[in-house]
């Protein structure tokens, strides 16, 4: 499913213009990435849990050289899906 695919049903079952839904959707990503970006988690009960982790600095390869690289220490985002979430699928 794409994002306009997504804000297509929102509009749908929500009874709204497409528009308000786009404008809704943008409003959660935003909040989302605010949240994770101030070290914070964002826990949705019943669906899931938005958290930021720290990988740490590794060597990795290149694949079509056999060279070795360093890549650098960064954060992630992860997702880790409730228990009620993951029944349903």
């Amino acid at each position: 499913m794409t994002k306009a695919e997504l804000i297509s049903k929102i509009a749908e079952d929500a009874g709204i213009t497409k528009a308000a839904a786009g404008t809704a959707l943008n409003s959660f990503i935003e909040g989302v990435t605010k949240t994770l970006k101030s070290g914070d988690k964002l826990t949705l009960v019943g669906f899931g849990t938005f958290s930021v982790s720290k990988r740490a600095a590794r060597k990795g390869r290149n694949p079509f050289t056999g060279e070795e690289i360093k890549i650098k220490a960064k954060k992630v985002a992860r997702f880790k899906a409730s228990k009620e979430f993951s029944g349903k699928l």
